[in-house]
Parts: structure tokens; sequence; C-alpha cells
């Protein structure tokens, strides 16, 4: 075993995985190192460790077999087909996250518009040019992190206490739709065109602006992920 190093804060706890699986010569088919062993050995927290393996699943570069661990994936060239498989099998946890969220975040956008001050848009634009850095760089993890920092502000500037803390709440635990979304081809630029949108109704207090343009938003989302299952691998 290699030296314990702890991740900065700037650095992918992705990136530092697949780093580890070069340096310590991991193969295919490989048992790999448990959550717990991952998380005091990048000294980051366990919840930190169980979102990037979901996104290294996602790609087929590792397989979560339940009970047993964590196994290299037997290619790392069969990318797009990791995904494909992986939306097959959390398709039903997929479907329930964009259920919820088209359920709220429409009204959300709604009352953010309403609501928002002129500091808390100017966050929200500040979050939303981190994403389109991250998107160009299809730097995959980040704009993830960017996309559920967006929604989580606009969430607060409706100033309904509620409804951002379930919003933060989602946020943090519904992570297979944001997974999904930004691994589907195509869908981190159509998402930076569709946040702007959003913004720029927030920015205008177009309440009913930012309603439809959300809704869209979701809905291209899903119909994105859903087409993604009936492409060739």
């Amino acid at each position: 075993m290699g030296p314990i190093r702890k991740v900065r804060l700037s650095e992918s706890v992705v990136d530092a995985i697949r780093q580890m699986i070069a340096d310590q010569g991991f193969a295919p088919g490989d048992r790999f190192l448990s959550e717990n062993e991952l998380a005091e050995r990048l000294q980051v927290s366990r919840s930190s460790v169980r979102e990037a393996v979901r996104m290294l699943e996602v790609t087929g570069q590792v397989s979560v077999r339940h009970g047993k661990g964590i196994f290299i994936a037997d290619s790392a060239t069969r990318q797009f087909e990791g995904f494909v498989d992986w939306l097959r099998d959390n398709g039903q946890s997929i479907r329930e996250h964009f259920e919820v969220r088209l359920m709220i975040e429409p009204h959300t956008a709604r009352l953010a518009a309403e609501n928002a001050t002129d500091e808390e848009v100017e966050r929200l634009s500040a979050v939303h040019e981190d994403f389109v850095r991250n998107a160009a760089r299809s730097n995959t993890d980040e704009t993830i992190r960017s996309d559920r920092e967006f929604h989580k502000l606009l969430a607060k500037a409706t100033h309904n206490r509620t409804l951002f803390a379930l919003t933060k709440s989602m946020t943090a635990s519904l992570l297979d739709g944001w997974i999904s979304s930004f691994h589907t081809p195509g869908r981190m630029d159509k998402t930076v065109h569709e946040h702007g949108l959003i913004l720029e109704a927030v920015r205008e207090k177009d309440a009913e602006a930012a309603k439809r343009h959300m809704r869209t938003h979701l809905e291209n989302a899903i119909r994105d992920i859903k087409s993604s299952l009936h492409q060739p691998s």
C-alpha cells in the first residue's frame, strides 16, 4: 500500500481514485479498496468517496457488486456501454429523481424570479460561469457540482426556508439524476443554454418565463437520458 495522501480541496476525488488505480497497478477484474479504505487513505468523507465511485461506475471504469465490493472494470474502452448499463440498472431511481424535481423546481424558479436580490442574482451568475467553464473542459464531476450549486442557490433565492432545506437535501442525496444527465452525450452544452435562459428570467424578474424554462430544462434532460438507452454503444 502506498503512503496516505490527502486530497486537496481543488482536486477531484474521482481523479485521485483514477490515479490510485493507475499508480498501484490494479488490473481489470481486481477487487479494489472499499469505500471506508478509500475515505481513510484520501482523508475525505465517505459520502465524497461514494459519489466518486458512482461516477466511475457510470463511465464503466469500476463495477460495484453489492455485498462483494468494488472491482476494476473489464475494459477501459467501454465507457458509453458502461453508462447505458448503469442507466438500465438505475432507471427507477432516475425516474423518481426527475418526477420530484418536476414537481418542485419550476415553482422554485418562479419564486426566485419574484424574490431574488441583486446579490443573489450575481451569485447565480458566478456559479453559471463556473458551469460554463467546466463544461467547456468536459470536466464532468466539476460540472455536476456547479449544476447542483446553481439549483441550490436558486432555491435559496426564493427566501422560502423550507424549500431551500428540501432542495439542499435533494442536491446532496439524489445523485443519480445529476450523474445520468451529465454523462448523456450533448447534455452539458444544452444545459449551458437552458441555465442561461433561467438565469436571464430571474434577472429580469420574469416569474412565468423562469418557471417555463425550468420545466423545459428538466423535460429535455429526461428525454435525452431516455434516448441514450437506444443509442448504439
